[in-house]
């Protein structure tokens, strides 16, 4: 049975695989710019779509985005970072609209976020010191673990569970339904 789901966008991470601003910038289908307020600091979003019909290393790639994110601190008001990100998707312009394209990479960053960041702070995973053999994919794979049995029991709040649980054994024990 064929997958009926469209592509969501995919990021494109390392050599843009001939995308670039040049191309966006002569051969543009459509732009959306947003601006929103938020965390002590002010972004504004730019989303240029440009259709495909040949020239990149993608098989049934029909639209190209170019995400530009300038933001900048509120208590820095003339200092700006700015990000750009390419993504690719398989959905026709008929299909989708520039915002709904939007909305969906924002989506896989806070989906992102969501893991990698609790794993990065709250597990100190950029700190751990085992480095050798497959060390490393078993504690990334615990920890996958470990955060997806406290949402999955509701938790909002990782870190507090974890001191929850760190306090009596049997808790993560209950928690995996193992008592």
């Amino acid at each position: 049975m064929l997958d009926a789901r469209p592509l969501v966008p995919r990021l494109i991470k390392g050599p843009n695989r001939g995308l670039s601003g040049a191309a966006f910038s002569s051969r543009l289908s459509l732009r959306l710019t947003s601006t929103a307020r938020g965390h002590g600091r002010r972004e504004i979003r730019t989303v240029k779509v440009l259709t495909l019909s040949t020239g990149i290393d993608f098989p049934h790639a029909a639209q190209a985005l170019q995400i530009r994110r300038r933001r900048r601190r509120l208590d820095q008001p003339k200092r700006f970072t700015t990000e750009t990100v390419y993504a690719i998707t398989d959905l026709r312009v008929h299909q989708t609209k520039p915002a709904q394209l939007a909305t969906w990479i924002r989506g896989h960053w806070s989906i992102e976020n969501k893991i990698h960041w609790v794993r990065d702070v709250t597990y100190d995973e950029d700190r751990c010191q085992i480095r050798t053999g497959t060390g490393p994919e078993v504690m990334a794979a615990l920890r996958n673990a470990a955060i997806g049995a406290l949402r999955t029991a509701g938790v909002a709040n990782i870190a507090a569970a974890n001191r929850h649980h760190a306090r009596d054994s049997t808790r993560p024990l209950a928690l995996l339904g193992i008592t």
